[in-house]
């Protein structure tokens, strides 16, 4: 298994990344203020107004870290990375098994039910965590529903159909998000999913640890030599990475999701760090984005037995996790590709 490697987030405006020898120098107004020997790093993702010098940008490709910049806000921009890893032979059964809907259909409803089995995992933990303070007669008839029609998955053959289920567990799934908040719940008030731009504070904190999960699953699925822009679930559109998309499905509730509940929850974002622009985005204040990067960090470290591999490895391991599991698939090592279930 791949070692457990840091990613760099650079938040900081005015910040200047260069090479010296061996190690990533981080400078901010021409004071060093950050070191990192390279071989200790996965990736690095600069947001805002954050440059990199060329030498870097090269040391970084000849070495496996791929270099992302992002808005302020959390867009993706560009990325830089060196050689395409893999084997020609696994991207060419990738576009194969692509271009058969029934092939597509049958590894759709496992992302499918991954992502239904785990957001009704996070459902099911915030009714043992905070009892009286949720709607539990909803949220338990919605769990109940949840397993009646994961069972019905695994059958299904069709993928509009498979698309059709997912997106009314998302609805019903968001449709209770907001009983979940039981805490500051006058300030994050979540009445339905909305981006592009997030239009509230619930919904820009999503929005912002989607966009890292995107680049995490992206990066995941390069290392093992897959394409992430030919994907099953979502189908191919220019600009974007859909492979990325399918994979991500399954960590919303795990790693985006109950990460942002927890922020509000335990008041570690706060009404304060949000402001609302003229056009109506609502954005995050550096401070409260870097208490949302230092815990998605955190969280990543976070040690689980994996339910299918039955080994121990740290939550930020697990896209490279699945990653390596869908190329076995792929080949034709796997009667099925296992989707990761939270417990």
């Amino acid at each position: 298994m791949r070692k457990m490697l840091n990613t760099l987030y650079v938040t900081t405006q005015g910040a200047y990344l260069n090479k010296e020898g061996e190690t990533v120098v981080v400078n901010i107004e021409r004071e060093t203020r950050l070191r990192l020997p390279i071989h200790t790093l996965s990736s690095i993702v600069c947001f805002g107004q954050v440059t990199c010098s060329p030498f870097l940008l090269g040391h970084c490709a000849e070495n496996g870290v791929a270099v992302s910049f992002m808005t302020g806000y959390g867009r993706f921009l560009a990325r830089v990375q060196g050689p395409v890893a893999g084997n020609v032979l696994l991207r060419r059964q990738q576009y194969r098994q692509a271009d058969d809907l029934a092939a597509s259909a049958r590894l759709a409803r496992m992302f499918v039910l991954g992502k239904i089995l785990n957001c009704r995992t996070v459902m099911a933990r915030a009714m043992r965590d905070h009892g009286g303070k949720v709607n539990a007669d909803g949220i338990d008839k919605t769990l109940q529903v949840f397993s009646r029609v994961s069972r019905g998955l695994v059958n299904e053959t069709a993928l509009d159909n498979i698309r059709g289920i997912e997106g009314q567990a998302a609805n019903d799934y968001f449709g209770h998000f907001n009983d979940l908040i039981v805490a500051q719940k006058a300030d994050f008030v979540f009445a339905g999913r909305n981006r592009r731009p997030p239009l509230d504070r619930v919904n820009c904190l999503l929005s912002f640890l989607y966009s890292l999960l995107y680049h995490d699953a992206r990066s995941a699925l390069e290392t093992v030599g897959l394409d992430p822009a030919v994907g099953f679930l979502h189908r191919d559109r220019p600009g974007r990475l859909s492979l990325a998309l399918d994979l991500m499905e399954e960590f919303r509730p795990v790693l985006a999701d109950r990460l942002a509940l927890s922020l509000i929850n335990l008041g570690q974002a706060r009404k304060k760090g949000f402001r609302v622009l003229e056009s109506g985005a609502v954005v995050m204040d550096d401070e409260t984005r870097k208490t949302l990067l230092t815990e998605y960090q955190k969280r990543k470290q976070v040690e689980i037995e994996h339910p299918f591999l039955k080994e121990k490895l740290p939550l930020g391991m697990l896209m490279f996790a699945q990653a390596q599991l869908l190329s076995r698939y792929l080949r034709g090592d796997l009667d099925e590709y296992p989707p990761y279930l939270w417990r």
